[in-house]
């Protein structure tokens, strides 16, 4: 396909805008051509969004002609687009959780900006959003700001505004009697399952939940997950050990109707999770997260002198090149005589 239909082009503000109007529209009346072109020469930063509208031409410009001119300041932006920019994030092939998350996010900002919303509002808005959100959720916010500014073909337009970098702080880890603790106050066996697994496999709470019996070796007590289908993370195999298998054991035997037609391993509800969880944070004393689990993991294999390549293996932080590469060091028969001759332990 010609570089020109595919929208790679990046050519020069002004002639080259011309250009692909004649191209694009063989129609346009060189009257119109030329009055396009005066208001493009006469605007530094010109809204080309609204002067392509004026002629019902938006949708013949290729997106990288609108990125080359930017947004003005004040400009109105139409963002009644995030179903739209959902389905972009999809054919940039991020992952499902950040194409639900991204327009959420974005829907749930928009309503801290005054209408109408322009580029000076959004930037207002981040700069109040770095001093009173966390690190993490102001950097969350930013890039989903930053991916809706390239859906609408402004790529560079936050460009000014930088993540935050955190300086390293060691992080205090659960002890296992913490573990014990925390295990024994959870209500349900539900929950005791997603925390035995979370414990002694590794990997992130998002893998576990998304579980499918498919995923799952009960006989090799093999995880792997399927979930990823974005370009960011990724996973390979883990394994759990015959403290979690004996839980996993009484619960599936213990399924409901309801949990019986789920293709899911533990066919959890965020709303039971939060509440059971919490109920356990309280009874125990212990402000755990799922996610501290997986930490824990990394520190006790190590303790139990396992190479940090192959935790790195188990908890899906190995690229996928290097799999392939060195994939007789990495295939799941050695991982599991690995993950076996460590002996992890939680409830003893």
């Amino acid at each position: 396909m010609d570089k020109r239909a595919r929208g790679d082009l990046n050519p020069g503000p002004t002639a080259s805008v011309i250009s692909i109007l004649k191209e694009y529209n063989n129609g346009l009346s060189e009257e119109k051509l030329k009055e396009a072109e005066e208001k493009i020469k006469k605007a530094l930063r010109p809204p080309i969004e609204k002067v392509m509208q004026e002629w019902a031409l938006r949708p013949l410009v290729p997106r990288s002609i609108l990125d080359v001119a930017g947004l003005s300041e004040d400009e109105v932006i139409d963002v009644s687009d995030l179903n739209d920019f959902r389905a972009w994030l999809k054919d940039q092939n991020k992952s499902p959780v950040t194409q639900r998350e991204y327009p959420r996010l974005l829907r749930r900002s928009f309503k801290h900006i005054n209408k109408p919303i322009t580029l000076s509002k959004i930037k207002e808005y981040l700069r109040r959003a770095k001093e009173r959100y966390s690190p993490d959720h102001y950097s969350l916010t930013l890039t989903a700001f930053k991916n809706y500014m390239k859906f609408k073909g402004c790529s560079n337009a936050l460009d000014e505004f930088k993540h935050i970098h955190k300086g390293f702080t060691p992080k205090m880890l659960p002890s296992k009697e913490d573990l014990q603790r925390f295990y024994n106050a959870i209500p349900s066996l539900i929950i005791k399952a997603y925390f035995m697994l979370l414990a002694t496999s590794g990997l992130r709470p998002g893998e576990i939940k998304s579980l499918t019996l498919d995923d799952v070796d009960f006989n090799q007590r093999l995880l792997r997950p399927s979930c990823h289908k974005g370009a960011t993370k990724h996973s390979w195999v883990s394994f759990y050990n015959e403290e979690a298998e004996k839980v996993l054991k009484q619960f599936r035997e213990s399924l409901s109707k309801k949990q019986e037609e789920s293709k899911k391993l533990l066919p959890i509800s965020s709303r039971d999770l939060k509440r059971d969880w919490k109920e356990a944070q309280i009874k125990s004393g212990i402000k755990l997260k799922p996610k501290d689990l997986r930490d824990w993991f990394c520190s006790e294999m190590a303790e139990l002198g396992v190479s940090d390549r192959y935790v790195d293996a188990f908890c899906g932080r190995m690229p996928r090149s290097i799999l392939a590469r060195h994939y007789s060091d990495y295939n799941p028969k050695r991982l599991k005589r690995i993950y076996d001759q460590a002996g992890l332990k939680v409830l003893s």
